[in-house]
């Protein structure tokens, strides 16, 4: 699939995916005969994985190191599960702090003041 295509399925824009080609997150794909890219299907789960680890917090680095193992082969290894679980404990941890924080800002808010539903 053309790059443009694989743009708008994955949610991203062309200079995204030209980035994760430059810094080794996305395979440069096989070119067409007039010089076009030509992502191969799975290119698109690969670009939602990159994303959804970044929301998670992980930088580019943790990233290309955790696709690095799964190219390999390896189904898991000790640094990556580490990587990972200290990732997770700094989640959970800003998680804990935020919770912390919105009930100190709920305790200064005048009790006559509309607070937002708690969802």
């Amino acid at each position: 699939m053309r790059i443009g295509t694989l743009a708008h399925s994955a949610g991203v824009t062309t200079k995204t995916i030209r980035f994760y080609e430059r810094s080794g997150l996305l395979p440069e794909p096989p070119r067409t005969p007039s010089g076009y890219r030509d992502y191969p299907p799975e290119s698109a789960e690969r670009l939602e994985f990159i994303r959804a680890a970044q929301a998670a917090g992980l930088s580019l680095r943790e990233i290309r190191l955790v696709l690095r193992v799964r190219d390999g082969g390896v189904p898991h290894c000790a640094s990556t599960a580490e990587l990972l679980a200290a990732q997770l404990r700094r989640v959970e941890q800003r998680i804990l702090d935020l919770t912390r924080t919105r009930d100190a800002l709920r305790d200064l808010v005048p009790p006559d003041w509309p607070l937002p539903d708690e969802t």
